[in-house]
């Protein structure tokens, strides 16, 4: 037997005959982008808002006087399973406004009831005697009442830090002309008319200040609670005409320049050596100016001085009916004021309304803004912002506005002509060199923003945003 022990034939690697691309690369010039940046958003507040001239840092918002008779939410505090009203709370209550006896709202606190109730329980039966006021810790209410063609009508949605049944605490023949039924489980506190009554008898500054509400001048005020102007009209003759005069605030609202600031700190090595082909001071600088707008716009919604989610009044805080943002909500919210101009909302909110929108059969419109096309409802563009926060249980909000100091709307603030003025309200001055060799430059930018009158600016609250599984 033969064996062939000769080697293997290997097939011969082919020769290069030219330069390798990676030998090349050493010798070209790299195309290169500008440093992006994923914070970067659409801004569309910043971009919306008329912003005004604030000379003196300080902006006065002058109005009619009005008699405030208790119109916010009130606070509780939980521990475990109880619940309690804190007691200077109650003075959100029209009859305790201003009432400051920390002892005797202790005493009425003491005296509230702790009721859980489940979804779909009748709390209050229309056309029953009205016993107490309810003070709603967490969930979500309806009231329903008899419409002009004899059915149910829902006349109001209420949920947490709401209440309802206030005059039931005076009046001893108060009856409930609506019936209240729960929507969601949740919880209440309940205090009666006899139990305010007992506090009240062994209070006598609770009885002063009772008096002095129900003196208060009633017939003197608009439906929005100004101080009324006396007019005539209609008449013939020689009547005596009213005299008359229109009362301001005695201490009008003052809205103070806040700040956002940040010192970038750039190496004179890497500031002498590395500009080409981009300028890396300017390439630093403009990142941190866009990172130093978004946390402006996120003030602007958030900050709990001046933001539009703190600030709004509580008249124009509405809950939707059914949880998700149907079209029926976005009417309510507009219907309450005139000119709308705006919404706002988180993108997974705007996801929220499409849905509802097709679920229905409806489709939005569109508007053109600055040439781009964005969705809108009724004429009113529906505008996103990631600064409204979605809680835990993917609710969040949606704002609605009217802008501008001639339409009596939400307005910016800002301060220009500063010293060192990079742009519009924004200065970056050079603070110096260091023994390290590092450069510094103070970037600051001042801001806020003013409610000219309550109905500027509305939010619907509780937006459920999650999507159905049925």
């Amino acid at each position: 037997m033969t064996v062939d022990i000769s080697p293997q034939t290997q097939p011969e690697s082919p020769q290069q005959s030219s330069l390798s691309t990676a030998a090349a690369r050493n010798l070209a010039t790299t195309t290169k982008s500008a440093p992006q940046m994923q914070e970067i958003t659409s801004r569309w507040l910043l971009r919306m808002l008329p912003w005004v001239e604030t000379k003196g840092g300080t902006y006065r918002v002058n109005r009619r006087l009005s008699y405030t008779v208790g119109d916010g939410r009130i606070d509780f505090i939980q521990d475990g399973g109880e619940v309690r009203v804190i007691p200077r709370e109650l003075g959100e209550l029209a009859l305790l406004r201003g009432f400051e006896d920390v002892e005797v709202l202790s005493a009425i606190a003491d005296r509230c009831v702790q009721h859980d109730y489940r979804a779909g329980e009748t709390l209050v039966e229309r056309g029953t005697p009205a016993e107490q006021i309810h003070l709603i810790a967490h969930g979500r209410i309806t009231q329903t009442a008899v419409g002009k063609y004899g059915d149910d009508v829902t006349v109001a949605v209420l949920a947490d830090g709401d209440r309802f049944g206030e005059n039931a605490l005076l009046d001893a023949d108060a009856r409930w002309d609506y019936t209240a039924t729960a929507v969601t489980a949740g919880t209440l506190l309940t205090l009666s008319r006899a139990d305010f009554a007992a506090v009240m008898s062994a209070a006598p500054s609770l009885q002063t200040h009772i008096q002095q509400f129900s003196s208060l001048p009633l017939q003197r005020q608009n439906r929005h609670g100004e101080a009324e102007i006396a007019l005539s009209a209609g008449h013939s003759g020689e009547p005596e005409l009213p005299g008359t005069f229109v009362d301001y605030e005695l201490k009008p609202r003052e809205y103070e320049l806040s700040v956002a600031q940040t010192v970038l700190r750039v190496h004179t090595r890497v500031a002498d050596l590395y500009n080409e082909p981009m300028h890396q001071t300017k390439e630093q600088l403009r990142l941190t100016i866009e990172a130093l707008r978004e946390r402006q716009e996120h003030e602007l919604i958030n900050n709990r001085e001046f933001g539009l989610l703190h600030n709004a009044d509580f008249r124009q805080r509405i809950q939707p009916h059914s949880g998700p943002p149907t079209p029926d909500d976005l009417d309510e919210l507009l219907c309450r004021r005139r000119g709308s101009k705006l919404f706002l909302a988180h993108p997974r909110t705007i996801a929220a309304i499409g849905r509802e929108l097709n679920s229905r059969g409806l489709y939005p419109n569109h508007v053109d803004l600055g040439g781009q096309q964005v969705p809108a409802w009724r004429g009113v563009p529906i505008l996103p912002c990631n600064k409204i926060p979605i809680t835990d249980g993917n609710t969040s909000s949606i704002i609605v506005m009217r802008t501008g100091e001639d339409n009596q709307g939400v307005i910016g603030l800002h301060q220009t002509g500063l010293p060192e003025e990079y742009e519009p309200g924004l200065s970056v001055r050079f603070m110096g060199i260091d023994e390290k060799a590092i450069i510094s430059y103070l970037v600051s930018t001042y801001f806020s923003a003013a409610i000219l009158v309550p109905d500027a600016l509305g939010v619907l609250e509780n937006v459920q945003i999650a999507r159905s599984h049925d």
